[in-house]
């Protein structure tokens, strides 16, 4: 099995925390700010003169941003790339999708406006602009991602493969690194991204206290294998624990696991409602 090579460095950043607010002032941002500081002065600078420029409103993942579009308030989905998640309702926080989420942040920090590359189609099905995002002096965000290992190629459909094999070779390079997401065998599917063989990679690079290490090390995803109540934070941050049998159950990502009730509730998980 691949070593945690980089996976160790960056879940000293982000993943800890999950939000911004709770990475403020323990020096995780200020590595980012690092990173992407040595970023901006190494990557390549491409010619956006002839793109569209954009007011950024908010950058929401690691791969979504919100822009104002033609008047309206709108998101944006790189295309052809996709970062492990940060809020999902269902998928909760996936281990990389803070550091993606700060880092996109962090390349864009301090600019108004972005400037957008459209390809052939502008919305997916569930009608979000689609476009290749660029910083603006031409840094491509989605270029930067791949070769710092927070993204994947991913949800390639024609017509707007425009980019595809450029960002291929990208991610190649990172994949043969061993950075970011790829420092962990098994980790980045087809799919998506598998929790459980991140944490099965981390308690085998610390078989002297696995407990510890998958809930420092993996979102706070418990090793107790005998205890299925599974606490998750919700889309808006709640902690909510969910108890066997319940509606959501079967269908909710544990980011911790507990086996009294007491714990849940000491941890300052809340019961689901149903």
């Amino acid at each position: 099995m691949k070593k945690l090579f980089l996976a160790l460095f960056f879940s000293t950043l982000l993943i800890s925390g999950c939000t911004e607010e709770a990475s403020t002032g323990n020096g995780k941002t200020e590595d980012i700010q690092g990173i992407v500081a040595s970023t901006k002065e190494s990557a390549e600078k491409h010619d956006v003169s002839k793109f569209e420029e954009y007011e950024l409103q908010e950058i929401i993942d690691g791969d979504t941003i919100r822009i104002k579009y033609n008047g309206s308030s709108e998101k944006i989905r790189f295309l052809l790339v996709d970062t492990p998640e940060t809020n999902h309702k269902t998928l909760g926080v996936q281990p990389f999708g803070p550091e993606a989420k700060e880092f996109t942040k962090q390349l864009l920090a301090g600019q108004d406006t972005v400037y957008l590359e459209f390809d052939v189609s502008y919305r997916d099905k569930y009608k979000r602009l689609l476009a290749y995002v660029y910083t603006k002096d031409g840094i491509s965000v989605q270029e930067q991602l791949l070769k710092n290992g927070l993204a994947r190629v991913a949800y390639i459909y024609e017509p707007n493969t425009k980019h595809v094999d450029w960002f291929k070779s990208i991610q190649k390079t990172a994949q043969q690194s061993a950075i970011g997401i790829w420092s962990v065998e098994d980790y980045v599917t087809n799919r998506g991204y598998d929790k459980e063989a991140y944490n099965n990679a981390v308690k085998e690079e610390n078989p002297e206290n696995p407990s510890k290490a998958s809930k420092d090390e993996s979102n706070n995803i418990s090793s107790k294998d005998n205890c299925t109540i599974k606490g998750n934070v919700n889309s808006k941050g709640n902690k909510i624990y969910h108890m066997p049998g319940q509606r959501d159950y079967d269908n909710t990502v544990a980011e911790e696991m507990f086996c009294t009730k007491e714990d849940a509730e000491a941890a300052g998980f809340i019961p689901a409602t149903q």
